[in-house]
C-alpha cells in the first residue's frame, strides 16, 4: 500500500486474539471486516498456553483465511505440550493453508511463577524455530524485546537470544510494544552491532485504557514516559482518549518511518477502531470496499 505523504510504502499487520464467547466472537468478526479492506501483509491470530485456545484459534484462522482471504500467521508456543504436540499443530496450521507461524516460547500458565519446558518440549523460541523449519515451507516470525525480556538478564543477553532464533531459521522478529521511536531504534542499532540483518518489525499498541495498559507495561517491564501519564490524566472522556491515542501513535509511527522504518504490526486488542484511525492518519488508504459482515467467526 502507498502513503502520498513522505512517497514511502507503508505495510501494516495487525494482531487478533480468538474469541471466547458469542460476543467477542462478533467483536473479532468487526475487527476483520474493518481492518481488512487497508491490505495489510498479514494478520495473526494468538495461541493460548499449552493449546488452551487452539480450537477457537483455529477456527478465527479458518473463518480469516476462507471470508475475508486474508494472508493469516497462527501463533505456536512451547509451553505446556511435547515437540510431537507442538509440531502437529504446525501442520494442522498447515492443512489450513496457513505457512506463517508466529514462534513464541510463550508465557509461564497462569498460576506459575516462571516457564517451565514439557519434559518432551521445546525448551525456548530457538528451539522451536528449529523444530519447525524440520517441517519445511513455514515462514517464521519470532518475538523481540527492546526493552529486554522480563526473564532475561540484560538486554545483550536478550538480543544474544534473538540472534539464536535467527540462526535457528526465523524470518523476521515483531517487538514488543514500545511508546518511544529511540527505544525501537537504540535496540534496532544494537542488533545491527550484534550481527543480526533481518528484518524487525515494531509493534505499536494503541491505547484504549491507560491504566489497563499501564498495568500490563509494568508486567512487561514496558517503559511508559512520563509525558504519557500526565497526557491520559488531562482526558476528560473515553472521545478525548482515543484523540490522543490516535496522535501520540501516529506521530510514533511517523518518527520512525522517518528512519527508514516501512512495517509496523499493531496490537489491536480486537478493537479495530484505533487501529483503522492510526493507519488513515499515516496515510494508508483502503484498497477493497468495506465486508459484509455475515456470520461471526464460528
Amino acid at each position: 500500500m502507498q502513503d502520498t505523504t513522505q512517497g514511502q510504502a507503508v505495510r501494516l499487520s495487525f494482531e487478533f486474539f480468538p474469541p471466547h464467547s458469542p460476543e467477542a466472537n462478533l467483536r473479532l468478526w468487526r475487527s476483520v471486516e474493518r481492518l481488512a479492506p487497508l491490505g495489510p501483509e498479514f494478520v495473526s491470530v494468538t495461541y493460548g498456553a499449552g493449546g488452551t485456545t487452539r480450537d477457537r484459534t483455529n477456527a478465527a484462522i479458518a473463518t480469516i483465511r476462507d471470508r475475508a482471504r486474508l494472508n493469516v500467521a497462527g501463533h505456536l508456543t512451547c509451553v505446556g505440550a511435547s515437540r510431537a504436540e507442538t509440531l502437529a499443530t504446525a501442520r494442522s496450521y498447515a492443512r489450513m493453508g496457513v505457512r506463517h507461524i508466529v514462534a513464541l516460547r510463550g508465557d509461564a500458565p497462569k498460576g506459575a511463577s516462571h516457564f517451565t519446558p514439557h519434559p518432551d518440549g521445546f525448551e525456548s523460541g530457538a528451539d522451536l524455530v528449529a523444530g519447525l523449519r524440520t517441517q519445511g515451507g513455514f515462514r517464521i516470525s519470532v518475538a523481540a524485546y527492546p526493552e529486554k525480556h522480563p526473564d532475561s538478564a540484560d538486554l545483550a543477553a536478550d538480543i544474544e537470544n534473538l540472534k539464536r532464533k535467527f540462526d535457528a531459521g526465523a524470518d523476521q522478529a515483531i517487538t514488543q510494544f514500545f511508546f518511544e521511536a529511540e527505544t525501537f531504534l537504540r535496540f534496532r542499532d544494537a542488533c545491527v552491532a550484534a550481527g543480526i540483518t533481518q528484518k524487525i518489525i515494531p509493534g505499536i499498541l494503541p491505547v484504549e485504557d491507560f491504566g489497563k495498559m499501564a498495568g500490563f507495561a509494568a508486567r512487561c517491564q514496558a517503559t511508559v514516559p512520563d509525558w504519557m501519564h500526565q497526557a491520559y490524566r488531562n482526558c476528560a472522556d473515553a472521545a478525548q482518549t482515543a484523540l490522543l491515542s490516535v496522535a501520540m501513535t501516529a506521530e510514533l509511527c511517523d518518527d520512525l518511518r522517518q528512519e527508514g522504518v516501512e512495517d509496523f504490526h499493531l496490537y489491536t486488542l480486537n478493537n479495530p477502531d484505533l487501529a483503522y484511525d492510526i493507519a488513515r492518519a499515516i496515510g494508508v488508504q483502503p484498497i477493497a470496499p468495506a465486508m459484509a459482515v455475515g456470520n461471526a467467526v464460528a
